[in-house]
């Protein structure tokens, strides 16, 4: 049994309570019996208001249920289709022009564009290497990844590869090449940097292999440095509102084999990091949202530190400190260490028994995550913070899956309340909505509209969007295969038109576009290869899944100027909204037995990797390896478009019950396999019916059509419970 404390008619968590009253609370100015009042009184308030709007999701969708019934058979007619999702709510008339207001917002968001990270919280090691991921080595991540062919001469090997360093270090010169070319001359030539004088201000000056002298195209390219001037340690550059840093140590390993002595190229990398306690964590209860609120707390105070062993060595990681170099014009220059950080609350849907409310039922999360995450950051505002993360005094939350205005609305008003009991000014709690449900794709001016004076952040998600597009759609018909969804008019329209949306009404320079993740962890060229797309397509930031990832795709914000690209776009006709209302059906496109039993073993598979990580071990996000042994960052928005789409086949007929279990269960003896060498691991295939993983999975595949909105997090939430319990016990 949960030990609870009562307030007034509130139930909660011992351990939820403590962590507020005893580490979050002291030194906020916030009195913990009115905290819990106010909340108290929202939860009374707004809880109705929640769960009316979630009737309504359940209404709409029965309503997209019958018309598709209606229709079956025949070609849908787009402008009666419009028509019926107008007079159904779907649609709602677009109002007149604006443009977003949002104030005081960071520059990270709104004047850098960059590469983004997203990290699950309940991880402190990971929360703080993406936090410090702000800059990152660029011979690090070429020496490491497949970027630098890992063969002939040179391959990685168990030892340092000159010849692989000699490739590492003309890939570098070459970016610096791109980003502050030089008047004659490559980077690649030079024996020496220097600064010399230049009026007063300093201009960097380099030797080259010739002995000529050159300097920078862009002489203000360079705005800072360390050392002497006549001998510096490093030069730092400024491109595209991004920072390099050249060090220079001709004793180091390293610099020795550089005609300049140059060891590293350091770049400024994830501009931003999102703190994750929603897609990528497993918080089913109390216990867990300790955990998540304790590293936040950590993050917002700069005092989190984690302690781990690392090739047998112990060490202890902490938020970096910002970085000090001399300016050109003599004058003292920090640079921001840190990434800024933004906070993933839950969404409208989940409750979790945390905390109980009058009726002893469990609360809506979104609601407890907007309270006590904002309550946390008041430590940054208030000066407590060891290191700051905002320097405007906000706080950055991104609220994930809302359905359409109304819901936004919602999330306005929540906020609203939030910032009255911590007596913060109105929108100081500014917010990102994630334009990952199609209800919120195609109402996405209104959508921004409900919070136009605090937003900073939209962004598109090919895999929770699928997963939308197939559950909103799921009797119109099957759908294709997954590999082919992704080629069909309505994932480009969708792509521009949130761009078109964004740019439309006045996000340049005030607010971020985002783009999805790369989920290849391994495959750093082919990332390299296609990820410049993003930022060529308008978008000011783009997730990544390492560090490392970072570091390489901060190279495509020095060969895109985004927001000279913006610019460009914002002149162009938006995206076709008939593109983003088409449903990507097979119509009639007969398959193979051999192309459904590798679609099914391809979603099984994922699936059961992902499962049984996040019910057995509360592993949220990890990478799965896939059935061909690749490793694929796997988040619940995967496990949502895999899950509906089995469940779409199987309620088409494409397959069947009996099909779908032999598959899932030779499936589940893969898994096993990739997953022999951990210890902690529970095989599904010793007992399928006892295996808490595998029916999880059972539950997703086969009750799929009934999860709402298509949602993986009921049947995922329910199974970790009853895991926990029957681990524990």
């Amino acid at each position: 049994m949960t030990n609870r404390v009562q307030k007034g008619s509130l139930q909660i968590d011992a351990g939820l309570y403590g962590l507020v009253a005893d580490k979050i609370i002291p030194g906020t100015g916030v009195d913990v019996d009115d905290f819990w009042a106010k909340f108290e009184a929202t939860l009374n308030e707004l809880a109705p208001k929640n769960k009316a709007l979630l009737a309504k999701r359940g209404d709409i969708q029965t309503k997209m249920d019958d018309y598709y019934r209606d229709q079956k058979g025949n070609d849908i007619d787009m402008a009666a289709y419009k028509d019926f999702l107008t007079e159904i709510g779907y649609l709602v008339p677009e109002g007149d022009d604006f443009k977003i207001t949002t104030e005081n917002v960071d520059e990270e968001i709104a004047t850098i564009a960059g590469p983004q990270l997203v990290v699950p919280i309940m991880n402190a090691r990971f929360a703080l290497n993406a936090a410090n991921a702000r800059w990152g080595s660029l011979y690090d991540a070429l020496y490491g990844t497949d970027v630098i062919a890992d063969s002939g001469e040179t391959v990685k090997g168990g030892s340092y590869n000159p010849k692989r360093g000699d490739a590492v270090i003309a890939y570098a010169a070459a970016v610096l090449d791109k980003a502050a070319p030089l008047t004659s001359g490559q980077h690649g030539d030079v024996t020496s940097y220097n600064l010399v004088d230049n009026g007063g201000s300093l201009t960097l000056s380099v030797t080259l292999k010739d002995g000529s002298e050159s300097g920078l195209k862009d002489a203000e390219k360079c705005v800072g440095y360390t050392g002497a001037a006549n001998a510096p340690t490093s030069i730092l550059l400024k491109d595209n509102n991004l920072h390099l840093e050249i060090q220079i140590d001709r004793d180091h390993p390293i610099g020795k084999s550089s005609a300049a002595g140059v060891k590293d190229v350091v770049m400024e990398s994830a501009m931003s990091a999102i703190m994750d306690c929603e897609d990528s964590v497993a918080a089913v209860d109390g216990e867990d949202k300790v955990v998540a609120y304790r590293n936040w707390l950590g993050l917002m105070k700069g005092d989190l530190q984690e302690t781990f062993s690392k090739n047998g060595k112990e060490m202890t990681r902490v938020l970096a400190d910002d970085r000090s170099f001399t300016s050109v014009d003599g004058s003292d220059l920090s640079i921001h260490g840190r990434s800024l950080l933004l906070v993933r609350n839950v969404g409208h849907l989940m409750t979790n028994p945390a905390i109980l409310d009058k009726d002893g039922n469990e609360v809506p999360e979104g609601m407890m995550d907007a309270f006590i995450t904002t309550l946390c950051a008041i430590h940054n505002f208030n000066g407590n913070a060891k290191l700051n993360n905002s320097r405007k005094g906000s706080i950055y939350i991104v609220k994930p899956k809302m359905h359409g205005p109304e819901e936004v609305a919602f999330a306005e008003e929540l906020f609203c309340h939030v910032e009255d009991a911590l007596s913060l000014a109105r929108n100081t709690m500014k917010i990102g909505v994630m334009d990952e449900e199609r209800r919120t794709t195609v109402n996405l001016k209104e959508c921004i509209r409900q919070v136009k004076d605090r937003i900073v952040f939209i962004n598109t998600g090919f895999l929770d969007r699928t997963g939308d597009e197939i559950h909103t759609s799921m009797e119109a018909g099957p759908f294709l295969p997954k590999a082919d969804i992704k080629g069909e008019a309505w994932i480009a329209a969708y792509e521009n038109w949130n761009v078109d949306i964004g740019l439309e009404v006045g996000f340049t320079g005030k607010a971020q576009i985002g783009k999805g993740m790369w989920a290849e962890p391994d495959s750093m060229k082919a990332m390299m290869d296609a990820k410049i797309g993003q930022p060529m397509a308008g978008a000011n930031c783009a997730w990544v899944p390492s560090p490392t990832a970072a570091t390489l795709h901060a190279i495509h914000y020095h060969e895109v100027d985004v927001f000279g690209r913006q610019a460009e776009i914002l002149n162009r006709g938006r995206a076709n909204i008939d593109d983003i209302l088409s449903v990507p059906l097979l119509k009639g496109r007969n398959l193979s037995d051999e192309e459904i039993t590798r679609e099914l073993e391809n979603n099984a598979q994922g699936m059961l990797g992902y499962v049984v990580r996040w019910v057995e071990q509360g592993v949220g996000c990890s990478k799965v390896p896939d059935i061909n042994n690749v490793g694929l960052m796997e988040d619940r928005a995967t496990l949502r478009i895999s899950s509906q789409h089995i469940a779409n086949w199987l309620h088409h007929g494409i397959c069947n019950e009996d099909q779908v279990m032999e598959v899932l269960k030779r499936m589940a003896k893969v898994v096993d396999g990739q997953n022999a060498g951990d210890p902690d691991y529970r095989p599904m295939a010793a007992d399928f019916d006892n295996s808490v993983a595998f029916q999880a999975a059972c539950d997703l595949t086969f009750k799929g059509v009934a999860q709402p909105s298509g949602y993986t997090e009921p049947v995922l939430h329910a199974r970790r419970i009853e895991a926990k319990a029957k681990f524990a016990a």
